[in-house]
């Protein structure tokens, strides 16, 4: 019998918020970050919603300043930032359902365009063993500024989830896949249950035509 699997998305699903926002909101506290760069975020995320962005050429530059810098840094940093400003975003129904899938034996994954660095700890708050993520290059400890492909964006995204089904030996087409995107369209369309969570107006459009859940978290 193929293994049953429930993926989730991070942000604005288990996540109630961009972490990408909460993110420069902890580089602004620290002095790492100018009101330009806030609002530089701000309009990314903006677009991202719409579905409009070009995400290699943000990621690009959005990287740029990560080169010559130790992954040991961005993993103390992350553990930091998620333990001050991403946990109390969690959402209640978002542990709830990851608690209820657990319980009935399904695989559980985390599958985002966000980084394992951003992603990590959250699925340790959660209990979860598997995240498929958005991996940037690294030579002898530090980052290059380059992302590995492919991102965890659009059809990226399938492409990752894939690896992991090959992995861990379940099937897409058995899985079921939470998330609130326009952009996760594509791997929504390949799994057998696809449940939208706080979705924006265009995924909510396209769920009430073919009938899927809709779920607000």
């Amino acid at each position: 019998m193929t293994r049953r699997a429930a993926l989730f998305d991070m942000d604005r699903t288990l996540i109630r918020v961009d972490t990408a926002t909460l993110y420069v909101r902890y580089q602004r506290a620290k002095g790492e970050a100018s009101v330009a760069d806030v609002a530089r975020v701000a309009w990314w995320m903006l677009k991202y919603t719409c579905g409009i962005i070009d995400a290699p050429r943000v990621a690009e530059k959005a990287l740029r300043s990560f080169a010559g810098k130790s992954e040991a840094w961005l993993t103390q940093t992350c553990e930091q930032w998620f333990s001050e400003y991403a946990c109390e975003h969690v959402a209640a129904a978002g542990r709830d359902t990851v608690a209820r899938h657990l319980r009935e034996g399904d695989l559980v994954a985390i599958v985002t365009g966000a980084t394992p660095y951003a992603a990590l700890p959250l699925a340790r708050e959660l209990g979860i063993d598997h995240v498929a993520a958005t991996h940037l290059e690294v030579e002898d400890g530090c980052f290059t500024g380059r992302v590995r492909q492919p991102m965890g964006y659009g059809q990226g995204k399938v492409i990752l989830a894939e690896r992991l089904a090959a992995e861990q030996g379940f099937s897409l087409r058995e899985a079921t896949f939470y998330t609130d995107s326009i952009t996760d369209l594509p791997l929504l369309e390949r799994v057998r249950l696809p449940i939208v969570v706080n979705p924006d107006a265009r995924l909510r459009r396209v769920a009430r035509k073919r009938g899927w859940r809709i779920e607000q978290w």
